[in-house]
């Protein structure tokens, strides 16, 4: 499979740097040592983990109050590190490369040092959706794996992203993938909320039903 800088552009179609399509690309902001353990529930700016990123989604622990935060007092001195809708994530240490689109739900939240988080301007000339669908294409994925092989712990420098090859469609066939590929990965968080919600219901269920609080029979 040829990475992202051996595919020829189709006709009509160009090949921009990542640098020139974002807005930014910058780490999140580094975490000290009082800040870690700390839950939403000792209260503060959830902060997302590159655990979180899962099916080109933010997806965080199941219990809410768990979700780790940043204190208000230093979050408030962190607003360059928040997050808006429209934003795309990328992991670039340990399992590098994994992408998230930014939806409204994580607006206003922080995000980890070994996440790079890509910023696009309002009327770029790339999408959103579309650059997350085009970041964990299997092209992009082996760009980034060359160069991250061999390290005892991979990573990817904000320089190296920089440089990575991004295919553009003309503006309506962008828009139409990034739309439909980002239709699909919702579905697809749907379904894997639904098969969450069956397994928290089945171990209560059994729970109930070895212990002789419900029957079986009808």
């Amino acid at each position: 499979m040829r990475t992202a800088d051996e595919l020829v552009p189709p006709p009509g179609w160009s090949r921009r740097s990542l640098a020139e399509l974002c807005l930014s690309i910058s780490t999140g902001p580094t975490q000290r040592a009082e800040d870690k353990g700390r839950t939403r529930a000792d209260g503060g700016t959830p902060l997302v983990l590159p655990r979180d990123l899962r099916g080109r989604r933010i997806v965080t622990v199941e219990d809410a109050a768990a979700v780790p935060v940043i204190p208000w007092d230093r979050a408030r001195t962190l607003a360059k590190y928040e997050l808006a809708e429209g934003d795309v994530l990328l992991t670039r240490t340990g399992t590098v490369g994994r992408c998230a689109l930014v939806t409204g739900e994580h607006v206003g939240w922080l995000f980890h040092p070994n996440l790079v988080r890509l910023r696009l301007p309002e009327a770029g000339p790339v999408g959103a959706a579309y650059l997350a669908a085009y970041l964990s294409a299997t092209a992009a994925q082996e760009w980034i794996r060359d160069r991250t092989s061999g390290s005892v712990i991979p990573s990817l420098s904000i320089r190296t992203l920089s440089e990575l090859p991004v295919l553009l469609p003309p503006a309506a066939e962008q828009a139409a993938i990034g739309a439909t590929l980002a239709a699909l990965d919702d579905k697809i968080q749907a379904h894997n909320e639904i098969a969450r919600a069956t397994r928290a219901y089945r171990g209560v269920l059994a729970d109930a039903l070895m212990n002789g609080v419900l029957s079986a029979e009808p």
